[in-house]
């Protein structure tokens, strides 16, 4: 595959057009502040992860309310922060909430600069207007790039990939090119409202990065009984994707990661179509991707308080 180059124990990828070489595991920040995750383990999970070769650490500001990016930013002291490449994900759409959870994402990760800040769950179709207004997030993530506080700007969504081409139109009405792009890439994907087919390949025309999730799903794919988990994350690794990021809640788990790259080979088409067959029926009506079919996933529809207002002169336009 392009751009990828193997060490004794990670594959490494470009990521899109920014050039930055990173892990092809990306490191879940999500899994590191779960309840049944003490902090001790949570720091032993990043930084063996880190010693072996993994160097993309994934967070957000909402993650278990701020607890996984404190743990994240406890385990990147002594120096692990020159290790890696750092991301972390902002759920606010106006200029200033976007600015507060920043600031307040480089307070817990105890770091002066963030290399890839991304808007978070760009699930509804209002989501990248608020985002390119002259109030809105973006306007926040330019001027933080421009006073140093991070490097590189992305977007996430887990819900209809036509949001997500939606998100990429609205973006170049404004001039704007995303550095890089996430989504659920799984072997059920390909069988649902499928972002594999429909915004991969947009990306890999604009050479974007294409950094995959929900490989499992957070184990719910694999209640279908129809793939294992390495199964899930060689298909997520053999699209062209830089980073496959995953939960990592035990050590066991992080074991599992490193075997499905010490074992994968890129797959052919006929390879492909395999191991899709298995997962057609189970995964023709998105039963198994909650993400897409329901409001579960959805953490800002449950905490709008964090998007922060519309921008005066929309609220007026109700006022008569």
């Amino acid at each position: 595959m392009s751009g990828t180059t193997p060490n004794s124990e990670m594959l490494y990828r470009v990521l899109g057009s920014t050039g930055e070489k990173v892990s092809a595991i990306g490191l879940g920040g999500w899994h590191i502040g779960l309840k049944h995750v003490d902090e001790q383990l949570g720091i032993r999970i990043v930084r063996t992860a880190i010693d072996r070769g993994i160097t993309f650490m994934d967070n957000s500001w909402d993650y278990n309310g701020g607890v996984s990016e404190i743990r994240m930013g406890k385990a990147l002291r002594d120096r692990y922060r020159d290790k890696v490449f750092l991301m972390t994900k902002i759920d606010g759409r106006s200029k200033k909430a976007a600015a507060q959870q920043l600031d307040e994402s480089l307070q817990r990760l105890q770091v002066d600069c963030i290399d890839l800040v991304q808007h978070h769950e760009i699930i509804r179709y209002e989501d990248p207007h608020r985002v390119f207004d002259e109030e809105g997030a973006n306007a926040a993530f330019i001027e933080a790039k421009a006073a140093g506080k991070l490097r590189y700007i992305g977007f996430t969504g887990h819900k209809d990939p036509y949001v997500h081409l939606h998100t990429l139109e609205v973006a170049a009405t404004y001039g704007f090119k995303f550095d890089t792009v996430q989504m659920p890439l799984n072997v059920m994907d390909a069988h649902y409202r499928s972002f594999a087919k429909l915004v991969v390949p947009e990306l890999v025309k604009q050479n974007i990065g294409i950094l995959g999730m929900k490989s499992m799903a957070n184990g719910i794919l694999l209640r279908s009984n129809t793939v294992t988990p390495i199964e899930c994350l060689h298909y997520a690794l053999n699209l062209p994707t830089s980073v496959v990021i995953t939960g990592i809640d035990s050590m066991e788990i992080l074991e599992q990661a490193f075997e499905a790259v010490r074992t994968f080979q890129p797959m052919n088409d006929e390879q492909v179509q395999s191991l899709l067959a298995k997962t057609a029926e189970a995964g023709s009506r998105g039963e198994f991707e909650p993400f897409k079919t329901s409001s579960i996933f959805d953490s800002t529809a449950q905490n709008p308080d964090w998007l922060g207002e519309e921008p005066q002169r929309l609220q007026q336009l109700m006022s008569a």
